[in-house]
């Protein structure tokens, strides 16, 4: 435990203090002996005794809880995300026609990526990033899983695989403040003013980035990344490259690889094409932001792979201040003690 205001600490050296003022408030209103008529009635008169100190000795317990609690203290705590965000990656290259998964890795994609939305805690917003030549924004994230799953429905699939391109997406929809340019990385700074010219938009003067200082790999709690592909990089930024940007800020990147690791499959058109899936690098793009590498080769597979991803982001331990547990608990043992009080003596001691 450690505490955000630890000066305030000082004030629980009054905590033993106080149970010597109270019993020298009990001593200073003793009164006389009493004569008894019958051994009894002391017996019973001393039975009861005890009971007068226990609401006191509740308050005494709750003063002290607050005393604790003003020093505002923390600790790890295993809690649901109060506010998250999930980006699903996907691969919408033209192999993803492929049938080895059934009826196609792309149906089967889809299918599975809709049933992990169904998993998701309502409170996390899920975004779409599709990838191919090139990546986009195919629905930004929202709470609205109708949205994601209309976004879902709309793929359409396009040639080559820029893998690293839809990483460095994400991190520009995750981090917008840290002046993340995909077209300037894809086609350095005079082809992103060549495409701003070609498109007739004049940008407004963009401010420097801020300073980035690297953070431990998975420690981004507040956002992940799910990645699915089936093939290679043909395109865009260097993958590893793009992973070590998310590695920087903490981005875990959960990859699914799915799809044939071997080789060659037909796309059913009488022509070959080089689907084999690379699975070093993803693997290695997994390692190095602290996530995990799922290989599916199958629909039932993919979809045991989501509902896994599903389960594992739903609680997060993070760092919580405790004030106002302590502040709660403290007041019911206020209301505990003035309840014992009323009950045993009729009025609040």
């Amino acid at each position: 435990m450690t505490f955000l205001w630890p000066s305030n600490l000082w004030w629980l050296l009054v905590v033993p203090l106080l149970p010597a003022l109270y019993l020298w408030l009990l001593h200073r209103g003793a009164k006389p002996a009493l004569r008894l008529s019958s051994l009894g009635v002391a017996r019973a008169a001393a039975g009861r005794s005890w009971r007068r100190h226990v609401p006191p000795a509740l308050m005494l317990m709750a003063f002290a809880v607050v005393l604790l609690a003003l020093a505002r203290p923390t600790m790890p705590v295993t809690l649901p995300w109060a506010k998250s965000t999930i980006l699903l990656a996907m691969d919408i290259s033209r192999s993803m026609r492929v049938a080895d998964v059934k009826p196609t890795r792309m149906v089967a994609a889809q299918e599975a990526a809709k049933a992990f939305l169904a998993e998701v805690p309502a409170r996390i917003d899920v975004g779409l990033i599709t990838f191919a030549g090139t990546a986009q924004v195919a629905q930004q994230a929202t709470p609205d899983r109708g949205a994601v799953v209309g976004a879902i429905e709309a793929i359409q699939m396009q040639y080559g695989t820029a893998i690293g391109s839809a990483i460095v997406l994400c991190l520009a929809e995750l981090f917008p403040d840290h002046g993340i340019d995909l077209t300037e990385m894809t086609f350095g700074p005079r082809g992103a003013a060549a495409r701003s010219l070609d498109n007739k938009k004049a940008e407004p003067a963009k401010p420097p980035p801020p300073q980035l200082t690297p953070v431990a790999p998975g420690s981004y709690a507040s956002a992940a990344i799910i990645l699915l592909s089936d093939g290679r990089r043909t395109t865009g930024v260097q993958t590893l490259q793009a992973a070590k940007m998310a590695a920087d800020r903490g981005v875990r990147i959960d990859v699914v690889g799915l799809g044939t690791p071997d080789g060659h499959a037909s796309m059913g058109e009488g022509m070959a094409i080089y689907l084999q899936l690379d699975e070093p690098t993803l693997r290695e793009v997994a390692r190095m932001t602290g996530g995990e590498y799922h290989h599916a080769a199958t629909a039932e597979a993919l979809r045991g792979v989501y509902q896994q991803l599903g389960s594992r982001l739903q609680l997060e331990r993070r760092r919580t201040e405790l004030t106002a547990l302590l502040a709660g608990a403290a007041a019911l043992l206020l209301a505990a003690g003035a309840a014992l009080s009323v009950g045993w003596f009729g009025r609040v001691v």
